[in-house]
This record gives C-alpha cells, structure tokens and sequence, in this order.
C-alpha cells in the first residue's frame, strides 16, 4: 500500500513569525481530520527549529540541502544541519533549483546520497519544461533525470525517496496538466522504476503531482490511479486552501 502524501512547498514566502502562525494553523486543522495521507510542510532553512516545536501530527521539510558535507561553503546548509532542526525531509532537483541555481543531475545525485546518509527522506522533484513537451520529449526528460539522479541507489535506499512529478510549464502558472497527460506520465514513471527496481519497489514508491494544484482541483487530479499526493506551492500558503487539498486525497 504507497503512502498518500501532501507536501506544501512553501518557497521564499513568510517571516519566521508568519511561518510558524500558519504551521499551527496547518497543525490544527490536520489534528481535526480524519485521512490517512502524511502531511508535510516544508519551509525555509530560517523557519524550521521553530516550526518544528509547534507540529506533531504535521512532518517537518527543508527545501533544499548542500551537495558537500561541510567545509567553507558560505550561505549554504548540509543534510546534517537540516536533520538537526528536527526535519524528517527535503525537497531535492526543485525544478526553480535546476533552472535558477544550475543544479545538475550529477549535483542532485549528490544531494540525494548526502540526505540519505543524514536519515533525511528526499522528496525528488523531476518534470519537462514546455518547449520539451511540445517536442514530445517529456518521456526522455523525465527518465533521464531519474536515470542521472537516482537510479545508481540500492533498491532500499531508492525505496526511502518521494518522487514528486511537476510539469514546468504548469508551476506558479495556473495550468494544469490534464487527467490523461497526468496518468500517462505517471504510469511511465512507475514503469521506468520497475524496470530498474522491479514491480514491488515500483509499486511501493509514492509518486506527487505538482504544478498550480489548488483545493478546486485537487480531487480530479488525485482521483488518477497512480497519483500518490501532492507536491502543493501556492495553495500551501494559507492553511483553509491546504486542507482541502489534504481533504482531497
């Protein structure tokens, strides 16, 4: 049975004081509902020792870690940092950090192995740009980011990881990828991971969908089979909008 999973990504949004406001408010109204999916809320580095003293029920996300261990490397924050704030996960290969930042797939298979050895649960974020959609290459994106990222992990190690599917076309756009090209996308994830891993690991692996998620569409998206969650921007702002999405599942 794959776990149902809705993770907010809070982004570069909220002070400290907002952040750990809207993390009780998240905490309150999860504690009420009665859902077997595990809620995440991920935030900036700056938030998450206080976030982490106001939720239970609620796990705990960085955004982000260090492809190094330690060392000088200035502004930058390794797994083992994260891991003592009390965040049980990191969202890793964000499609705003491969785009922005340069992050490689070779700079996230890094980042991969350093949260692993560090007891930190990677989300994996992995998705097409528009250009590459419309060439029809979104399949071979998508595999090869899994192929460079993580398919050098054993199958236990591979086992621990979220894999979280968001079209980049349709992040902080307001376009959604439609139910078919949703389902197609999915079922060839859990496809390619069979082949590497075998159908008990594909089977078990929970796979999110990204990409302007909302509370109004929430229950179509996750209405498709291999639709595991949600990996939630925006609407994870405001905790109303967030439930229902959690709601949803």
């Amino acid at each position: 049975m794959r776990n149902k999973i809705v993770a907010g990504n809070w982004k570069m949004n909220t002070t400290v004081k907002e952040g750990v406001k809207l993390a009780k408010e998240v905490e309150a109204l999860v504690a009420k509902v009665n859902n077997a999916a595990k809620v995440i809320v991920c935030t900036p580095f700056t938030h998450l020792t206080e976030v982490a003293k106001v939720i239970n029920k609620v796990a705990l996300g960085a955004e982000n870690c260090a492809s190094e261990t330690s060392g000088a490397y200035t502004g930058e924050v390794s797994a083992s940092m994260v891991v003592s704030t009390g965040a049980k996960y990191v969202i890793l290969g964000h499609s705003e950090r491969r785009a922005y930042y340069n992050e490689t797939d070779e700079i996230l298979n890094k980042k991969v192995k350093l949260a692993l050895a560090n007891n930190l649960l990677p989300i994996f974020c992995i998705g097409e740009t528009l250009d590459q959609r419309e060439a029809e290459k979104h399949f071979e994106v998508v595999k090869t980011q899994l192929e460079k990222g993580v398919f050098d992990l054993s199958a236990a190690d591979f086992s621990k990881l979220v894999i979280a599917y968001e079209p980049v076309w349709a992040i902080g756009t307001g376009r959604t990828a439609n139910g078919q090209q949703i389902e197609e996308i999915h079922t060839f994830l859990r496809d390619v991971i069979a082949e590497k891993y075998g159908k008990t690991v594909a089977e078990e692996c929970s796979i999110l969908y990204g990409g302007s998620c909302n509370a109004a569409n929430a229950k179509e998206i996750f209405s498709t089979p291999n639709v595991d969650g949600g990996l939630i921007g925006g609407a994870s702002l405001k905790a109303d909008s967030f439930l229902a999405i959690v709601e949803a599942v």
